[in-house]
């Protein structure tokens, strides 16, 4: 075994050590290492800060593009908010022996069935800092040890955060190892975390399809997918068009690096000529590059936007890319049929919206559409654990069995039956 996954593995038991001790901690207990970890936070910003501007200026200088380095970038406000929402999970009700059933069997034993944490969680995770804190404080909170896993260009932000938050866990009575991070940036780390079935019980990564596809592909360990949106905003031909515009501004334009931004518009062939041309000068002003199906790369033509600087010509690959940056692609279609259609077939699962007034339009995008979250006149940027009142999120999951869309405290627990009797015995 080579060293790296020697460091991995030493990592993954000390976390199964402390695992079994955080399980037994009460809510109370957990709630006040959370909130000891957010005053750490607090207290260690000047740290954090210079660890930041670290990864920073090395990824300044390997040409990293701007999207993602407002991903990477923390500053004094950014880690306010960090500590903010390890608060907000206190608040939240605890996920842990909560009774979802009760009831007495045909020979009097007494069943229950009751939550409890899954055990040793890994997160896998690329240039996001903030998710060494929202993982470690929602694994906390629902009674988890974790394995964080940041990506190379954040990794001194992460490990800092992460020695942080372990020794203010520590100091308030958690178990030493309930917060691991695996420090290396080694690629081979990562193939390592993955083969580790029995020391941890679920892995979740949390960045882009590649790295979900190797783990999916790859990991003996389950894994729970999150991640990738290729996110869609449909303008149904009965859509308020002033609401539509203010829809698709915020959907792609409020930030472009997060999963549940929009990186394709549809709109109906019925009212493009009147609607897109504005809507395209909109995003253009804004400075997104538009790729343009014939008839939207006529309107934009129309509009007198610059071919090449503001709009080009899409192809079939821009229908399923998830672009990340001030970029999205334009697409006519013939109505709430067509609409569907290409959502289902280009989509992530993740994120989809229809504008429109027609009941009949809205509830067929509602009801037909495959995703984790549909939204009925409502910007795409609302897919989050804060924003559906979950607290802290690891990240969105897109597929369907255990958890689907905020990954947040209850997708982080399992259940276990409670058998009481008097003595009773199986013929």
């Amino acid at each position: 075994m080579s060293d790296v996954a020697l460091e991995v593995r030493s990592l993954a038991e000390s976390a199964r050590r402390a695992s079994a001790g955080l399980a037994q901690k009460s809510a109370e207990e957990r709630n006040a290492a959370l909130a000891a970890m957010a005053a750490a936070l607090r207290e260690k910003t000047p740290e954090i800060v210079a660890a930041n501007q670290a990864d920073m200026d090395a990824a300044r200088a390997a040409g990293t593009k701007e999207s993602l380095l407002d991903r990477l970038m923390l500053d004094e406000g950014r880690i306010e908010g960090i500590a903010a929402a390890l608060e907000e999970l206190i608040a939240l009700p605890d996920p842990l022996g909560k009774v979802h059933e009760q009831r007495t069997l045909y020979n009097g034993i007494a069943l229950s069935r009751v939550s409890v944490p899954l055990g040793v969680v890994a997160v896998i995770y690329e240039a996001r800092p903030n998710v060494t804190a929202d993982a470690a404080g929602i694994c906390l909170k629902s009674g988890n040890a974790c394995v964080l896993r940041g990506g190379s260009m954040a990794a001194a932000s992460c490990a800092t955060i992460a020695r942080i938050l372990h020794e203010a866990a520590v100091s308030a009575g958690m178990p030493k190892g309930c917060i691991e991070i695996v420090s290396t940036t080694d690629r081979a780390a990562t193939d390592a975390l993955m083969q580790l079935h029995g020391l941890i019980d679920v892995l979740i990564p949390r960045g882009g399809a590649g790295l979900i596809r190797r783990c999916v592909e790859f990991s003996k360990v389950p894994v729970i997918e999150t991640g990738t949106g290729n996110c869609h905003v449909y303008v149904h031909e009965s859509a308020d068009q002033k609401m539509a515009y203010d829809i698709v501004v915020n959907a792609k334009c409020r930030r472009y690096g997060v999963c549940n931004a929009a990186e394709t518009l549809l709109v109906d062939a019925s009212i493009a000529r009147e609607f897109l041309p504005g809507m395209l000068a909109a995003l253009a002003a804004r400075g997104v590059l538009c790729h343009c199906d014939e008839e939207a790369f006529s309107c934009a033509a129309f509009a007198g936007l610059a071919n090449g600087k503001d709009f080009v010509a899409a192809t079939e690959d821009d229908w399923g890319t998830e672009y990340l940056a001030p970029e999205i692609a334009v697409k006519c279609v013939s109505g709430v049929d067509e609409a569907i259609e290409h959502v289902n077939a280009y989509g992530t699962m993740h994120s989809e919206a229809i504008v429109a007034t027609d009941e009949a339009a809205l509830e067929a995008f509602l009801n037909r559409v495959d995703a984790a979250a549909v939204y009925a006149n409502v910007s795409t940027a609302f897919t989050d654990g804060g924003q559906f009142g979950l607290g802290a999120e690891i990240g969105i999951s897109t597929q369907k069995l255990h958890a689907r869309g905020p990954f947040a405290l209850e997708a982080l627990t399992s259940y276990k039956y409670v058998l009481r009797g008097n003595g009773q015995v199986r013929s």
